[in-house]
């Protein structure tokens, strides 16, 4: 029997950037689609905090919830970079009137909005006054790259810090009125609290993995590895230093009940994206199938 288990993780926790496809690719027209309306991809949406992230009087600081608010903050960067700044819109962003691009999709943004002051299009939503574009590194990766990857070849930087993940900000601005300190350190708080919601502990599956490789990789004869695109490494500490009892405290209960019965890990793990999780695969030959455990669920035995 083989079948894929899951350790429950951060969903980049161990992928590799691949510093070619992002400078290659953009975010599709679909993304692009989706930005003019305001839409998210659904992994953009999957772990986004909806809870405040701090305020300051009649200022709050959180991430869009709606289309409609990533709409707002779009004309704020329209009216912004466009209307009081130089920059040069191309016919989509005059017609909308809104500073979209594809990577609206798939970035979270970051908005001060003022409980004392209505929208100009809807007095029952708050103005929004500031905002900031953010992109978390596992979405970068999922498509196409970071934005800055346009401009500068970061391959090597991000390669040569595979033990963090990358945050890019971007497209940052303030309405001219609250262009104050303390609407900027409300904005610099609110990334903080972002970052913190969203930290990612490099070795935290480093010990699980590891102890699995070591101790439960299966045979050649039963081996089976993960396929080359989506391998994650599981070896990511020496046998010496692993401390078993440890390692099998916080194993998932599924994943022991298994080994118990006498069952292999296969070779390498994958991010499961969608889920959110990292798997392995659980590979059980019924002949490896302890007869202690056999014996111990046979009924006709009890009642004999």
């Amino acid at each position: 029997m083989a079948r894929r288990d899951r350790l429950s993780s951060p969903r980049n926790l161990f992928e590799r950037f691949n510093p070619t496809s992002a400078r290659s690719a953009v975010p599709s027209l679909i993304s692009a689609l989706q930005a003019y309306g305001g839409l998210q991809a659904w992994a953009a949406r999957a772990h986004r905090p909806s809870r405040s992230l701090g305020s300051i009087g009649s200022l709050e600081v959180r991430l869009a919830q709606t289309a409609a608010e990533v709409r707002q903050a779009q004309k704020l960067r329209y009216r912004v970079f466009y209307q009081e700044g130089s920059a040069i819109a191309n016919p989509g962003r005059l017609f909308a009137r809104r500073d979209v691009d594809a990577y609206d999709a798939i970035c979270d943004h970051l908005l001060v909005l003022d409980h004392g002051s209505r929208d100009a299009k809807d007095a029952n939503r708050p103005a929004v006054v500031g905002t900031y574009r953010l992109l978390r590194q596992p979405l970068a990766e999922d498509y196409g790259g970071f934005y800055t990857s346009v401009e500068f070849d970061i391959g090597g930087l991000i390669q040569r810090h595979q033990n963090f993940q990358f945050l890019e900000l971007g497209r940052s601005c303030v309405l001219a009125p609250y262009r104050n300190k303390r609407t900027v350190e409300l904005l610099w708080y609110g990334i903080s609290a972002y970052i913190q919601q969203n930290r990612t502990e490099p070795r935290q599956l480093a010990l699980p993995l590891s102890f699995l490789h070591h101790y439960a990789r299966a045979p050649e004869e039963w081996r089976a590895r993960a396929l080359p695109k989506r391998y994650v490494e599981m070896n990511r500490m020496s046998k010496e230093s692993i401390d078993p009892k440890e390692a099998l405290r916080v194993l998932p209960p599924l994943i022991k009940g298994y080994l118990r019965l006498g069952a292999y890990i296969g070779d390498g793990a994958v991010i499961d994206r969608e889920f959110g999780t990292t798997d392995v695969l659980i590979v059980l030959p019924v002949t490896a199938i302890s007869k202690r455990y056999l014996q111990h669920f046979d009924v006709s035995r009890r009642a004999a």
